[in-house]
């Protein structure tokens, strides 16, 4: 399998993930977020004030054209290096939430649960943002004026989109209504959290710490089965003062159950230490940036 073919497989994957995080951003916004007002930050939230104070364009509308200005104001700003996926990702979420609301028209909300609806609107938007992250893009909106911001001034940039976030989400109180203003703030707290945890849960990784007598079994188990590599360094014993050989290796989810088995079945007094990891950096794992 040549060079290309392999970038070309990579890159067909990350817009395969972007493209699937964009839908499911558009699906709980569209669906949950949109028809109970939930203004948990963000150009969604900003198209729905919006919507509220002039209900003859629809907040799908507004949040279409908020996110076509802010692609201008980002590519003028920034010319050739306005990144293609942050284009490409706006503009999935922008015409599948308009075209969601072109061919299933919602006239109420999905459910009579608030509470439900608010976990699938902050839940399906959150996992879709944190798809989209982990292949380094952004889905646009106020992203970009955070790197316009970043670009001329000296602001903390995370601090001031978080205030913005609050502003919109306290907003929704006097816009709305005084529930709909407290789901929203409530909504935005569990959302930092949630794209966090699935970041995490995606990047999941096995660290292990093995100490054996068979490590020329047990490395190439790693190099040829596996395909992964490993480091090996000399270690002794403190009780038995007995010469082995230490192990230190890192697996994906999937190859980590197939090492435990094979060290289980070959040596059964081999001391192994597993432990999670969601940062590894370098070649087989994520880019050093």
């Amino acid at each position: 399998m040549g060079l290309s073919t392999v970038k070309f497989q990579k890159t067909l994957k990350s817009y395969l993930f972007i493209t699937l995080g964009s839908i499911l951003m558009s699906v709980g916004i569209y669906f949950f977020k949109f028809p109970n007002n939930f203004s948990t930050g963000g150009v969604s939230a900003l198209s729905l004030i919006l919507s509220s104070l002039v209900p003859q364009v629809t907040p799908s509308e507004y949040m279409l054209v908020t996110n076509i200005i802010l692609l201008f104001a980002g590519v003028a700003v920034f010319g050739k290096k306005f990144a293609f996926k942050t284009i490409y990702c706006s503009m999935i979420l922008s015409l599948f939430t308009l075209l969601f609301e072109k061919i299933i028209p919602l006239t109420h909300t999905v459910t009579s649960e608030k509470m439900l609806e608010l976990i699938f609107a902050i839940g399906l938007t959150a996992v879709g943002s944190a798809m989209i992250f982990n292949e380094y893009a952004s889905s646009g909106g106020t992203d970009i004026i955070a790197m316009i911001l970043k670009k001329y001034t000296n602001l903390n940039i995370g601090k001031a989109l978080l205030c913005a976030d609050f502003v919109l989400a306290g907003a929704s109180i006097f816009v709305f209504n005084i529930e709909t203003g407290l789901f929203s703030l409530l909504g935005l707290l569990l959302k930092a959290f949630v794209v966090d945890a699935v970041i995490d849960s995606i990047n999941l990784s096995k660290c292990f710490i093995i100490v054996t007598s068979k490590n020329k079994e047990v490395c190439e188990f790693i190099n040829t089965v596996l395909n992964r590599g490993a480091t090996i360094s000399d270690c002794k014993g403190s009780f038995t003062d007995d010469s082995k050989t230490m192990i230190v290796t890192v697996l994906k989810r999937n190859q980590a159950k197939l090492l435990k088995q094979y060290i289980k079945e070959i040596d059964r007094h081999a001391f192994t230490l597993i432990l999670n990891s969601s940062d590894v950096l370098g070649k087989g794992f994520r880019n050093v940036l």
